[in-house]
Order: structure tokens, then C-alpha cells, then sequence
């Protein structure tokens, strides 16, 4: 029995790993593979089954999983973002979602005659969307920064508001006294958010002093921040059950956004716990279906679900977004993006098992209906959005703009010439008078230092996809490619080399640096030498007359190629590993001798 448990866990993780990769070869979400392969490795084949893995453990396991990753949300909100977002966001998380509880309720009693308190009860779990689903999808596309933030924002708060109303309806359907239903949630809530507050912000706070203090050595703070993750979800929801969430999501904005401790290490760890938690319960949760409730996703269905996406969600993002500074594509983006998640699926689960135990009529649709919507949902939004984003001019899914820290001369010389060729520039430079030659340049500059802690907040970014790190400091090279390893893919961060072969010996670990540019040898003092010389940094278009062979027979070994401009206008830097072939019709960006 316990070798069959550690086989099916096996399972999990591996089909988890194997979903993900998949996903991201082929380019579609990934939520989308963990509910597949969980529908077809549980109710179809049935190699596994999570009551027997788990037992009572399942609905815990579940709870606490998505407080950690709720807390790891929270990690990534900026009150300096919320600011400007702040009146669209406050509407959307309460009379957007009223709306679409509404809708949700007339539509589930109408469609699958669901008594009114299942449908209430329904509403409230599909109220959340979902950061799980909503976060990869923003990375894909990135949207402008106000649009991004809102629906970055909304899915991470809206999943514990979501599930604090379902506890309540729960709460009023097991009192009985639906006539007092409004003044009795108004005031839980009241209460929930003053109490979730005060354990959330009281145990960040904590964190953050014993951080501060010393008192936690370095290799057991992302412990200890999981540790008082675990025991606020705990105290919390001892006191309100489900309020758990709220509270872990509030210290994780409240930790992200202290000044006294880093907490990029945390961060860090959180997300690659998270990388591991998602597909496992988006697995076991769909592995528990039935081949019953799969029969549920027929043409009412199918009404269901575009009644969320045509009606509920656009209906909710017009209203919370009238006299708002958002244009019109912008609400109509907002409108197309809102897959749900694990919150959903964890949320429905539990309360579907607490009804059948004290025999609520109807309470065995509960999870079909969610799984059908999340399904539903994930893949309309997951295939179109990025699409859409594309339509309404939104989207900067890959982006070959780049953001260049230094504004030496050839620095400069290598802005001038992308920008020439239709490539979003921003320069980075703590030196005043180089920033000052590079706006004369017409660059767009900014007298910032690549590793500043708000650097990230006060530049937008759009049109930006790649990062070269080109001054004169490795250290501050490689820190900025750290920094910037939130916002770029590692495979777009870019360092030139260390001044000598000796300091790329004695230099950091490789997982602690970018991707060295333009070849083995070619470091910072060289280019600066060899600019120094009269060389210059210039482009040249290959025909099938002049080929590379020809540019290089004609500006010789000394040449030095920089970038490669592709014939659909992508950006390739030429590194120390790759080994690029131009082709005719590309463009050479390169370091030539004067003639």
C-alpha cells in the first residue's frame, strides 16, 4: 500500500515536471496539460486517487499549499503600483465582484436549476480568477504596465476575498437564516479583515525585526518566512476558518514592501516552492473527479461559460473602470482576462466535502461546475489573450528592445544604431555627463544605476525584452543582471566579459551572472581599446552578393560581430557559447576598424 502511495506521488511530481516542459516547447499554458493528465491518470486510467493517497490529510495539504503560494503573490505586489491603480482595483474587488457573483448566481440556478443557496455558494468560489493561471500568461504577453499591474493585483487579492465569501455563505447555509444572510457577512468580514491584518502585518513584522536583529542566520531565513507562513495561515483561520489565505496574502505584501530587509531570497525560494506546488494539486484536484462529473461538461456547460467570459466579466470591468484613465482597448484587455485556479478548484473541494457530510442537496455539483469553468476558461483565455493583447495593441510578447547599463562611447554607438533600426533603447548611467551626451544622441537615458532598488519601478519598460549589462564594473554587471531577473528571461540578460581572463576565474558562480557577449575574448577593456583606435560600431546588411563570408574576407579578423538582425526584425546578440550562421537579408551589427 505505501509503495503504490509513493509511486502515485511519483507520478504527480514527474507529470508536474513533464506538463510544464511541454507547455512551455509548445507554448500554451500549462494549467491546461495538469488538468488533462490529472482527468486521464485519475478518473480514466485510475493510477491515482487522492483520498487513498492522502486520507483526511487532502483538504489541509490543498489549504495550506495555496497559502504559500497566495504569500508568494503578495511577495511581488508594490504599494507603489497600487497607487496608481488604486480606484479601478477597489471597484473591481468589490462591485466587480458583486457583478459577477450575480451573474454567476442567475446563471447556475437558470442553467442547471441549482437551489439558490448551491448557486450563492457557487457565485462566491467562482468570484476569484486566479494568479496561478493569470501570472504566466502576463509574462507571455506583458501588457503595459498600468494594465498589467491591475490584473496582477486582482488576481492575487481577489482568491482570498473569493474564498472569505464562500466560508460566509457556508456559515449562513448552516445556520439557516438567509434572511439575515447580508448584515451577518458584512459584519464576518468586518471582523476577518481586522483580525487577518493584524496576524498578517503582526508576523512580518516580526520576520522582518529578527531579519534585522541578526537573531535568524542567513541559511534559515526562507525557512523561517515558511514557518511563519504555516503559522499564520494557522492562528488565523483557528479564529475564521478559510481567512488563512488573507492573512498569508497580506504578509507577503506587507514583507514586500518593508525597508529594512531584502527579501529577494525569500522571494526566490517561494517561487520555485510554488513551481512545485501548482501542478501537484492542480493534479490530485482533477484526478478526483468523476467520470460522472466529466459528463457534466455538455452544452449547458458550454452557456455557463460564456456567460462569465461575455457577460459577467466585461460587465464587471466597464462599471468598476467608468471615469478611470483607461482607454477603451485597455478595458476590453482587462475584460479578456479571467482564467480561474487553484483557489477555485481548492475551495469548491472543500465545501463540496463539508455539504455531502451533513447531506446539502445539489452540493455534488459544486466541483464538476468549477472544474468545468476553470477548464473552460483557461482554455479560452489562455489561447485568445495573447492573441487579443496582439489585436488591441497591448501585448509586448517578446519584446527585442533593450536596456543598455553604461552610456560610454561605444555603448552609446550600439544604442544609436538599434534605435536606427526600429529597436526600443533605454541607457542606464550613474554618470551625469554621459547621460547627458547620450540624450544629445537622442537615447532615451536616464541617470539611474542598474542595481537601485526602484529602478524597476520609475522606467517603463515597454517594448524592452532584453537587458546588456556593459560597464566597466563586474560586480555591478552581474548584480544587475540579478536584479533584472524578475522582470527579462535568463536567456535575455547579457553581460560583457570580465576585464581580464583572470577576474572571469576568480569571477562569480555562472547561476550568478548574465550571458557573456560577443565572443571569448572580447571584454570590456578591448572594445574600449579598440574604439580608442578609431573603430566603430556599424551595420551592414548581408545580399546574396555579399554573404558573412564576403564581410568578413572584407573587414577582416578584426571585426568583431555584435548583434544579428533577423529578417523578422528579432534581436540576437552574438555570446562566448553560441555559434550564429547569417543568413542573406540579415543584418551585422558590428565593431569595424576605420577603414
Amino acid at each position: 500500500m505505501t509503495e503504490n502511495i509513493l509511486i502515485s506521488f511519483g507520478l504527480i511530481v514527474f507529470l508536474g515536471f513533464a506538463s510544464q516542459w511541454l507547455a512551455w516547447r509548445i507554448r500554451i499554458p500549462s494549467i491546461l496539460l495538469f488538468l488533462v493528465l490529472g482527468i486521464i491518470a485519475g478518473p480514466v486510467l485510475g493510477y491515482i486517487n487522492p483520498d487513498d493517497m492522502f486520507g483526511e490529510l487532502l483538504i489541509p495539504f490543498i489549504s495550506l499549499s495555496v497559502a504559500i503560494i497566495l504569500f508568494e503573490g503578495g511577495l511581488t505586489l508594490k504599494l507603489s503600483e497600487f497607487r496608481k491603480i488604486s480606484r479601478v482595483l477597489s471597484l473591481l474587488l468589490s462591485v466587480g465582484v458583486l457583478i459577477t457573483w450575480l451573474t454567476v448566481v442567475l446563471a447556475a440556478h437558470w442553467l442547471f436549476e441549482l437551489n439558490m443557496e448551491i448557486a450563492i455558494l457557487l457565485g462566491a468560489v467562482l468570484t476569484v480568477t486566479g494568479p496561478t493561471v493569470i501570472g504566466p500568461l502576463l509574462r507571455s504577453i506583458r501588457p503595459k504596465k498600468d494594465v498589467g499591474n491591475i490584473l496582477k493585483w486582482e488576481g492575487i487579492l481577489i482568491d482570498p476575498i473569493g474564498a472569505l465569501l464562500a466560508i460566509l455563505v457556508f456559515e449562513v447555509i448552516l445556520i439557516g437564516q438567509a434572511e439575515n444572510a447580508a448584515s451577518h457577512i458584512l459584519l464576518e468580514i468586518f471582523k476577518t479583515i481586522l483580525m487577518t491584518t493584524i496576524i498578517g502585518g503582526g508576523f512580518a513584522a516580526l520576520l522582518t525585526l529578527l531579519i534585522r536583529k541578526y537573531w535568524i542566520p542567513g541559511f534559515l531565513q526562507e525557512v523561517a518566512a515558511l514557518s511563519f507562513v504555516v503559522a499564520a495561515f494557522l492562528i488565523s483561520d483557528h479564529f475564521q476558518e478559510e481567512s488563512g489565505l488573507l492573512a498569508c496574502t497580506i504578509m507577503g505584501i506587507v514583507l514586500a514592501n518593508q525597508k529594512y530587509v531584502p527579501v529577494k531570497e525569500i522571494k526566490d525560494f517561494k517561487e520555485n516552492l510554488t513551481v512545485l506546488m501548482i501542478p501537484v494539486l492542480f493534479i490530485l484536484l482533477s484526478a478526483r473527479l468523476s467520470l460522472s462529473d466529466i459528463q457534466l461538461m455538455n452544452y449547458k456547460g458550454l452557456i455557463f461559460i460564456l456567460v462569465l467570459v461575455l457577460i459577467a466579466r466585461p460587465l464587471s470591468v466597464f462599471i468598476s473602470s467608468i471615469r478611470s484613465n483607461l482607454k477603451l482597448r485597455d478595458k476590453l484587455f482587462i475584460s479578456w482576462m479571467a482564467p480561474r485556479g487553484i483557489v477555485a478548484a481548492a475551495v469548491s473541494s472543500v465545501f463540496a466535502l463539508k455539504l455531502a457530510d451533513i447531506n446539502v442537496d445539489q452540493s455534488e455539483y459544486l466541483v464538476p461546475i468549477t472544474f468545468m469553468v476553470i477548464i473552460g476558461t483557461v482554455l479560452i483565455y489562455g489561447i485568445t489573450s495573447p492573441m487579443a493583447g496582439k489585436l488591441l495593441k497591448i501585448s509586448q510578447s517578446d519584446p527585442q528592445g533593450v536596456m543598455i547599463a553604461g552610456a560610454q562611447e561605444w555603448a552609446l554607438q550600439i544604442g544609436s544604431v538599434l534605435k536606427e533600426h526600429g529597436f526600443s533603447v533605454i541607457i542606464l548611467d550613474t554618470n551625469r555627463s554621459n547621460i547627458n551626451k547620450a540624450n544629445l544622441a537622442g537615447l532615451n537615458a536616464f541617470n539611474e544605476s542598474i542595481i537601485a532598488e526602484k529602478v524597476i519601478d520609475r522606467i517603463s519598460l515597454e517594448g524592452v525584452g532584453k537587458l546588456l549589462a556593459l560597464t566597466s564594473n563586474d560586480e555591478v554587471n552581474s548584480m544587475g543582471v540579478l536584479h533584472f531577473s524578475e522582470i527579462f528571461d535568463r536567456e535575455n540578460l547579457y553581460q560583457v566579459q570580465p576585464v581580464t581572463k583572470e577576474d572571469e576565474r576568480e569571477f562569480s558562480p555562472q547561476y550568478l551572472r548574465g550571458r557573456f557577449l560577443f565572443g571569448k575574448e572580447i571584454t570590456y577593456n578591448y572594445i574600449t581599446k579598440r574604439v580608442r583606435e578609431g573603430a566603430s560600431i556599424k551595420s551592414t546588411k548581408l545580399t546574396d552578393k555579399f554573404s558573412f563570408e564576403d564581410f568578413k574576407r572584407k573587414h577582416g579578423q578584426t571585426s568583431i560581430p555584435l548583434f544579428l538582425i533577423s529578417n523578422n526584425q528579432k534581436l540576437i546578440p552574438f555570446t562566448s557559447e553560441d555559434n550564429i550562421s547569417p543568413e542573406k537579408d540579415n543584418i551585422i551589427v558590428a565593431l569595424i576598424s576605420s577603414e
